[in-house]
């Protein structure tokens, strides 16, 4: 038996297209992250270091429209200190949202709460991205007009 899920695409676009998002990682913009984002249609920028991630977020809220931070490169210190890096933005986080990568996730969290982080399992797998991806972006469908 065959399902099909049938749309009509040509009223909707890619949730993500055209974005800018904020990659923490040790990876560069070479990365497999780095290039799994860009193909999702994210315009993907690269930092390795993460204070200087954070000090862009604040200086640019309303630049970019997503910030992934890779906790377990880059000199985070792991999932938890991801979360208290995520609680040093305070309010930029209603506007921009988070996803945090982890080998320290037991199990993948996809919360209600625009402020909260999304947080998925590393290694990051294409489908894991994009359903993560997805759901920080999921009041950003952007539909065409007729």
């Amino acid at each position: 038996m065959h399902i099909v899920r049938s749309f009509d695409p040509g009223n909707a676009a890619l949730v993500g297209w055209g974005i800018r998002v904020l990659l923490l990682s040790c990876e560069g913009e070479s990365g497999l992250t780095s290039r799994r984002l860009a193909a999702l249609g994210g315009q993907v920028e690269v930092e390795q270091e993460l204070f200087a991630a954070l000090s862009a977020l604040i200086d640019d809220p309303t630049g970019y429209a997503l910030f992934v931070l890779d906790c377990d490169g880059a000199n985070v210190g792991g999932l938890e200190a991801g979360r208290r890096a995520v609680q040093m933005l305070g309010d930029i986080t209603a506007r921009v949202p988070v996803i945090l990568v982890s080998r320290e996730c037991g199990e993948q969290r996809f919360p209600s709460d625009r402020t909260a982080p999304t947080v998925l399992r590393a290694p990051l797998t294409s489908v894991s991205l994009r359903v993560g991806f997805e759901h920080a972006l999921h009041d950003r469908l952007a539909y065409r007009a007729a």
